[in-house]
């Protein structure tokens, strides 16, 4: 099982084959898009170790969201910059394998802390007066802690699934990161078995946790409509606007990468949504939650307040 695999030393990445001066251009653009991923996590990730005010559940989930994006970007992104820029797509076996690892370990943990997140908002407006018992810190920990084991115990059963297949074909990637589909198409033995892996793991991470998830909201709506003020209900709403809109971009784009039926250029639909995972997720993450968050902005006044006192 392992003779062929000690073969193999490097993969070629294909990354995007466009002309010489769109690379350039697409180097710039995501360069640009790391950095304000980067430089946008960073500050929420600082305000909520900062301020005090954001000390609780919601913000704690958030800061470990904003390590996931991150970690996330900062796995695929820079090897695609380096082969914008050099035209350089080869990859070693093992960083191919380890980014295998670490993307889809990302991709089931980020999965898991939203659903926790709707969990925490579900328990503030439809449970107001019990929230601080029921969403105790150690019940958030327990929770943060089961996501990132749960999310990593799934991406190893992918790659361990994976290393037991030979490669007697090309070494050519189509993709700008070792993917795991795109890594199966060129394994010269059956992969039914990983197939199958994929396809129950797609639906235990997403179908279950979205479906988990669109429960609360049912509650969530049903306890805002029960709000006698028009104020009221604004608050609550604006509370969980944020998440929502997180959830959607990440939900709906691993449906449509997972689950929904082959289009006519697959690997160019999978470079697209993979990018859309890698980069713009991560990027607006922070956006959405900073410019539709009320605690945040007040979180920056106070920082910026406390600087300019020294």
């Amino acid at each position: 099982m392992w003779k062929n695999q000690t073969l193999i030393t490097e993969f070629i990445l294909l990354g995007f084959p466009v002309k010489r001066e769109i690379q350039i251009f697409l180097f710039g653009l995501f360069s640009l898009f790391y950095a304000v991923t980067l430089l946008g996590n960073g500050i929420i990730l600082g305000l909520i170790c900062m301020d005090s005010h954001l000390h609780i559940p919601m913000y704690f989930f958030l800061s470990h969201l904003a390590i996931v994006d991150m970690s996330y970007a900062s796995n695929t992104v820079p090897k695609m910059l380096v082969s914008l820029l050099n035209k350089d797509g080869t990859i070693s076996f093992v960083p191919c394998i380890m980014q295998m690892l670490l993307y889809l370990g990302f991709a089931h943990v980020e999965c898991l802390i939203l659903v926790v997140m709707s969990y925490d908002r579900y328990v503030a407006i439809c449970h107001p007066l019990r929230y601080a018992v029921i969403m105790t810190w150690r019940k958030c920990t327990v929770l943060t802690l089961i996501s990132w084991a749960f999310g990593f115990l799934l991406a190893l059963i992918h790659v361990v699934l994976f290393l037991r297949l030979p490669f007697c074909r090309s070494r050519e990637i189509n993709h700008f990161f070792c993917q795991i589909l795109s890594l199966l198409k060129i394994a010269c033995a059956d992969i039914k078995l990983n197939l199958l892996v994929i396809f129950i793991s797609a639906v235990i991470i997403l179908v279950g946790p979205l479906s988990l998830v669109l429960i609360s909201y049912m509650h969530i709506l049903s306890a805002i409509l029960r709000i006698q003020s028009r104020e009221g209900q604004k608050k609550a709403f604006f509370t969980c606007s944020s998440h929502l809109c997180v959830v959607g971009l990440f939900f709906g784009s691993a449906i449509i990468m997972y689950m929904t039926p082959k289009s006519k250029d697959p690997e160019k639909r999978q470079k697209v949504l993979s990018l859309f995972y890698s980069l713009i997720n991560p990027m607006l993450n922070p956006l959405i939650y900073s410019l539709k968050n009320a605690e945040v902005k007040a979180a920056v006044k106070r920082v910026l307040r406390k600087e300019n006192h020294f």
